[in-house]
């Protein structure tokens, strides 16, 4: 057990950085060769967007991103998550390259490496090619061979200038939300067995990103898995509450993370899925369970869990209708979730080396008065989540990092532009950006390396 308080400071070697997705801030979304995606095609169906709002501008980072290193940079921030586009790469997800695309992110690397800042990059943060998704998308493992070249040809071009990758960026979203529940591109409403097997085919995209990070990222290169882990918190910090949240929290991600890291689909959870099953090809889990250097989370929100009754391994409670929450309704604010995230995957699964890639809160009404948002509310909840994320390293678990999301106000997804998760206000009229009181908060943090 470390000494370290809530007054010391993080180690010297921990990352402090911000994050956003290619396809949320850049525009751009039919210049210089780039393909249709599949968001930029979902956007445009009535009722799944609100406000009908489209990708095309966005925040206009494609032409901007100079302009946004810099104030990255005057806050202090020195570590930068971003994605690839696939479809600017390969427009039709796999066949000729794309040129212009290639140019596009030597730019931008360069860019950013004139700002001081280093680049985390996520080769698949959800905008997949509509060309693949008519081809199956990801119930069809074309769209597995498809990613297998993208990744080789990205880390080939860009292996000099990036050490730090990302595969995947939240499987369950673009896999279950996607293709079960229908609330993300491409909105299909499959049966179980299919979005189990857009699972797998995410699980082996994955491994074919290891694979081409091990044989093309030259020296010094690291690569790992990004994960929205479904997190439980013991409702008290006691052995019989403790267990039940790791019972818990090993069977909701035996699927993903389990499955990695046990190189194979457990028992119970063939047992439970049945005939729905993904269906395995020999070699697979080779693939899919290649060791990586370390483990991205994405942590927003958790579920509290307690020790069952009657011989039930644990119970999951409810939240009351006035648990505190941000805007977006799922997004309630459990701060230990952080703490216990990066216990578990490091307790349960081995992981000694633990980034998180993602943690935000957004909200609706944000704006500009006197030359400054006054997002209090995003103040706290980055406080809160620091304090957590300090105390699990006083525990010995070795977080190593943190990127708030995000960096600017963005296209959430179905939510469009109404909803705020930025650090930096974006007027998307002007496209004026402008620093919120939590950016001035995260900046004094960086700074300091301790939590004000």
């Amino acid at each position: 057990m470390s000494t370290l308080t809530y007054s010391s400071p993080f180690p010297p070697s921990f990352v402090f950085g911000v994050a956003a997705a290619a396809a949320q801030i850049e525009g751009a979304a039919f210049t210089d060769g780039k393909g249709e995606s599949i968001w930029d095609r979902f956007c445009r169906v009535p009722g799944k967007v609100a406000g009908g709002d489209t990708l095309d501008v966005a925040c206009d980072h494609y032409n901007r991103f100079d302009d946004d290193f810099a104030l990255m940079a005057s806050l202090g921030v020195k570590h930068y998550r971003l994605s690839i586009a696939w479809p600017r790469i390969y427009p039709q997800g796999d066949g000729p390259v794309n040129k212009n695309g290639i140019n596009f992110y030597r730019r931008l690397l360069a860019s950013m490496a004139r700002h001081g800042i280093t680049p985390w990059v996520t080769l698949f943060h959800w905008d997949l090619p509509q060309a693949l998704e008519d081809r199956g998308g990801w119930t069809s493992r074309v769209t597995v061979n498809a990613f297998a070249r993208y990744a080789d040809t990205v880390v080939k071009e860009f292996g000099a200038l990036v050490k730090n990758w990302i595969t995947l960026n939240e499987i369950r979203c673009f896999t279950l939300l996607a293709y079960g529940l229908g609330s993300k591109a491409p909105g299909r409403r499959e049966g179980k067995a299919v979005v189990n097997q857009t699972c797998h085919h995410a699980l082996l995209a994955h491994g074919h990103a290891v694979r081409a990070v091990r044989e093309f990222g030259g020296p010094g290169t690291r690569v790992g898995l990004t994960d929205n882990c479904d997190v439980s918190v013991p409702v008290t910090e006691t052995p019989d509450d403790i267990a039940a949240a790791q019972a818990w929290f090993l069977d909701k991600n035996e699927h993903i993370l389990g499955a990695i890291h046990g190189g194979g689909y457990s028992p119970a959870y063939l047992a439970r899925t049945g005939v729905d099953a993904p269906q395995v090809q020999p070699g697979d889990f080779d693939l899919i369970s290649q060791p990586t250097d370390f483990l991205g989370l994405n942590i927003y929100t958790a579920t509290y869990v307690r020790s069952g009754e009657g011989g039930e391994p644990y119970e999951a409670l409810a939240l009351p209708a006035s648990y505190p929450r941000a805007d977006s309704p799922w997004l309630n604010l459990v701060p230990q979730a952080i703490y216990w995230a990066a216990r578990m995957c490091h307790e349960l699964y081995g992981h000694r080396s633990i980034y998180v890639t993602e943690n935000g809160c957004g909200y609706d009404e944000e704006r500009v008065v006197g030359g400054e948002v006054v997002d209090l509310h995003r103040r706290d909840f980055l406080r809160n989540h620091l304090r957590e994320l300090h105390r699990a390293i006083a525990d010995g678990i070795p977080v190593d990092g943190y990127f708030l999301w995000s960096f600017v106000d963005n296209y959430e997804w179905e939510d469009g532009y109404g909803r705020r998760f930025g650090i930096v206000h974006c007027d998307y009229e002007t496209l004026e950006r402008t620093p919120k009181l939590s950016a001035r908060y995260y900046a004094d943090v960086v700074r300091t390396r301790t939590i004000l």
